[in-house]
């Protein structure tokens, strides 16, 4: 299987990566576009996968998406503000101009399979993926299916507990306050009025930070239980921000979760992306390769 190529596209809401490889992993070629609009995005995507002869495409996307499969909308990009792309019929565009199976899914879900066959959570049959950047969104695998139910989780979007000393009042349109809106990257800039790149010796913004990454993480872990929790994304190429929300969720746990992978072997538990920023486009050269 591995000699076949397969194409992949990773969507973001700020750039394309389209690639070309093989379904071990290994990438032949790839293109990096920014996401405007569909009429000047779309055409140099078909550009690029018509130079090879892929076999299936894989699409990890910005979301909301509609990955039911019985949905007459399957396939689409739904309800994001993005000026272009709200019901945008990704898959059904592809497939007619590529004329190849087409695997779908949100871009962390994507990102969470290419980390779970190749890079961090690799040998593992659970593992969950949070990317912090532009925003928040977190995919999820358990016994080796992607987790869905009515839709995919929009883990970005749950309520935390206020900081009793933040007076910020939220970044996200819909809810304000929910994790995305305390501390996505936007967030970050919004509250301390420069972007979290500028404020890397600032400790309070980023005990601020892990103050709100680690409630999320504590949620994920008594619910869903992961072997492994990999933090992508901006926001987390920022090193002093792992020992803080590793230190956090084991004081909010309080010794509940009594496994060692929590209680002693944190550092190996909340880890970095082991394909770095790879995840998500070898993630859709995985889904090519189910499709």
């Amino acid at each position: 299987m591995s000699e076949v190529l397969v194409g992949g596209i990773e969507a973001g809401g700020t750039k394309f990566v389209c690639a070309v490889g093989r379904t071990d992993g290994t990438i032949e070629e790839r293109m990096v576009i920014p996401t405007l609009h569909p009429e000047e995005t779309i055409p140099k995507v078909f550009e690029f996968f018509k130079k090879h002869e892929i076999s299936a495409l894989g699409i990890g996307s910005f979301g909301p998406v509609d990955i039911n499969k019985d949905s007459p909308t399957y396939g689409s990009i739904t309800t994001t503000p993005k000026p272009g792309w709200g019901n945008y019929p990704f898959v059904a565009v592809m497939k007619e101009a590529l004329d190849v199976p087409v695997g779908f899914q949100t871009d962390v879900n994507g990102a969470a399979l290419g980390e779970m066959a190749f890079g961090a959570a690799k040998g593992l049959d659970s593992c969950l993926y949070l990317t912090v950047g532009t925003g928040i969104g977190g995919g999820a695998v358990m016994s080796g299916e992607i987790v869905q139910g009515l839709s995919h989780p929009e883990m970005g979007h749950i309520l935390v507990k206020r900081h009793p000393e933040d007076a910020y009042q939220g970044a996200c349109p819909y809810h304000r306050d929910c994790l995305e809106g305390m501390a996505s990257g936007p967030a970050i800039e919004k509250r301390w009025g420069k972007k979290g790149a500028e404020l890397s010796g600032e400790k309070e913004v980023w005990e601020l930070e892990a103050y709100y990454l680690a409630q999320a993480l504590v949620n994920y872990i008594l619910i869903l239980s992961p072997k492994k929790i990999i933090l992508g994304g901006g926001v987390m190429k920022q090193p002093q921000l792992f020992p803080l929300v590793r230190k956090n969720v084991q004081t909010l746990l309080n010794n509940y979760v009594n496994v060692s992978e929590v209680a002693e072997n944190i550092e190996n538990y909340i880890v970095s992306p082991g394909l770095g920023d790879n995840a998500g486009i070898v993630g859709a050269l995985v889904l090519a390769g189910k499709a």
